[in-house]
């Protein structure tokens, strides 16, 4: 039987001027991939100059992480944000950070959309393909992060572009494997956590709310980087993997 292999993944670059938001530092030594901020919900340039080195040093697969333009909410506020100003919104995003990646030598590899905005995108088919043109307007080869159930998903399939799927493990799913979202993140407990990651990784599967089983087929396991205790969940899963055996590779690798 072939291995088991799963990207871990993290929110980062979420801080902003002299605001402090999660622990890059230490979430870099456990992820093999991440999400970094655009600048809109989130980050600056100095903020994503440093995440993107970060990055490099410990050898993490990098990924834009565009929102709505909402510093004071987090990106975690639905705004009347038209489609076509949308479109230019995630070119605007990529771009900053592609720019930062390509001087650092690399190349970005995926696009996460952050909080409200992938929940929006996910229901609104002119918003979706909005974001979805304007990711392959920047780079084609561009691999979508989302879920299966999600419109975003599905356009970018339709689009041409590759997919992947992540799923967080310091949140609740329910019956439809839609996300609970928290509008400020809790503590999660690592090793339930860690039992959600396994569970996912080697068997495709999830308990919602409802006590449910449901399928949750992932590409990427993600543990947000606002997490309170993101470090001792990351930890956790990292011990829980090595025991089972399941191997952490960069998000690109599972599609080389």
């Amino acid at each position: 039987m072939s291995r088991v292999m799963i990207a871990l993944n993290s929110d980062t670059g979420e801080s902003f001027g002299n605001f402090r938001v999660g622990n890059d530092e230490e979430l870099m030594k456990f992820i093999s991939s991440a999400n970094i901020a655009c600048g809109f919900h989130a980050g600056d340039p100095v903020v994503m100059a440093h995440t993107v080195r970060l990055a490099k040093e410990h050898g993490v697969s990098i990924g834009a992480h565009p929102g709505y333009p909402d510093l004071m909410g987090f990106g975690r506020r639905k705004m009347g944000v038209a489609p076509e100003e949308m479109r230019d919104y995630i070119v605007y995003q990529i771009g900053a950070l592609k720019a930062f990646v390509e001087s650092e030598g690399l190349q970005l590899q995926h696009v996460w959309l952050h909080g409200a905005l992938q929940s929006a995108a996910g229901k609104d088919e002119s918003m979706a393909k909005a974001i979805v043109e304007g990711i392959r307007s920047v780079d084609p080869k561009l691999i979508m992060a989302s879920r299966p159930s999600l419109l975003s998903y599905k356009m970018a399939e339709k689009a041409g572009l590759r997919t992947a799927v992540f799923v967080g493990v310091d949140l609740e799913y329910d019956r439809d494997g839609m996300p609970v979202i928290q509008r400020k993140k809790k503590a999660t407990d690592p090793k339930e956590a860690a039992g959600k990651a396994v569970k996912i990784a080697k068997e495709g599967r999830l308990t919602a709310t409802t006590g449910e089983e449901i399928d949750m087929r992932a590409n990427a396991i993600l543990v947000h980087g606002d997490t309170p205790n993101a470090i001792d969940v990351l930890k956790e899963i990292r011990r829980e993997f090595a025991r089972q055996d399941i191997e952490v590779v960069p998000l690109g690798r599972m599609f080389s």
